[in-house]
């Protein structure tokens, strides 16, 4: 999944590639993929992109035309991404056939096409007035990156959480942008379990975790700061030290990389480095601190 550290590299792309330009068509070609309707995207038509921001995972695509300022949001899901086509297939998209969810074309024959791998489609657009008519935009907590969202902030955030860590950093409405790869990469880096309840957190440790994360993030974004569009998913991947890497070394200590899996998901840790000792089956497990 794209987390904000990709994201917030597809948006200097697009800051870079998209703004100044005007919009000819948005062709919706999945139907799940369009979660409005009012305004139309007709509306757009002919609206020139004026800025490219970034809310938590989501993209947000200022446009300024005869409607007036409207914004195009996407969030890419689990499977979904953005690819950079200059020129744009000649010939029109064809529903059904491929990953193809939506494609956008400018008037100068260049654009983008969103696609979605798999047969989940999560992958969402919107287009609205204001990014806060989204409700996942709505309720996003600070971005973690932020100037200010300093250690007391953080901290401030954390008082009254009960819960395990891992799930309290993935969580949106709490901090934005952090998905699954880069909090097994956020608690890989401060020496966490991934289970360690929230309320048990001593004040060094909240300031080694803020550390992590902020240092792990603005790292991630620098290695991805100049990366085309299309190379984005390798430049995670070689930059991932545990996340996705069970069976290898961990890179600090050399004890092999460990996966406790999930219905839908899974996570990777360092048992020397995060817990002590190789977490149990997580149906017999119990919590780690």
């Amino acid at each position: 999944m794209p987390e904000l550290p990709e994201v917030e590299a597809l948006r200097e792309f697009l800051d870079e590639h998209l703004v100044g330009k005007e919009i000819a068509r948005v062709l919706p070609v999945a139907i799940s993929v369009l979660k409005t309707y009012d305004p139309p995207l007709s509306a757009v038509e002919g609206a020139t992109v004026t800025a490219v921001a970034r809310h938590g995972k989501f993209l947000d695509l200022t446009t300024e035309g005869e409607a007036g300022e409207l914004h195009l949001l996407v969030h890419l899901a689990r499977a979904g991404w953005l690819q950079w086509k200059d020129p744009l297939p000649s010939g029109p998209p064809r529903p059904g056939k491929g990953p193809l969810a939506l494609r956008t074309a400018l008037t100068g024959g260049d654009g983008f096409d969103l696609t979605e791998a798999g047969t989940t489609k999560r992958l969402a657009v919107h287009l609205v007035r204001d990014p806060r008519d989204v409700p996942g935009v709505a309720r996003l907590g600070p971005d973690p990156l932020a100037d200010d969202f300093d250690l007391a902030a953080f901290t401030a955030l954390l008082t009254g959480e009960r819960r395990q860590i891992k799930g309290a950093l993935r969580d949106q409405s709490l901090i934005a942008g952090i998905g699954n790869a880069y909090s097994d990469e956020i608690l890989h880096a401060a020496r966490m379990s991934p289970f360690k309840p929230t309320q048990n957190l001593t004040e060094e440790e909240t300031t080694g975790l803020y550390e992590a994360m902020r240092t792990t993030l603005s790292e991630a974004v620098e290695r991805s700061h100049g990366v085309a569009a299309g190379r984005l998913k390798a430049e995670k991947k070689s930059g991932l030290r545990v996340h996705g890497r069970t069976g290898e070394p961990c890179p600090v200590c050399a004890d092999t990389i460990r996966e406790v899996s999930f219905s839908d998901s899974s996570l990777q840790y360092c048992p020397t480095c995060q817990t002590g000792k190789p977490l149990a089956d997580r149906r017999l497990s119990k919590l780690l601190k």
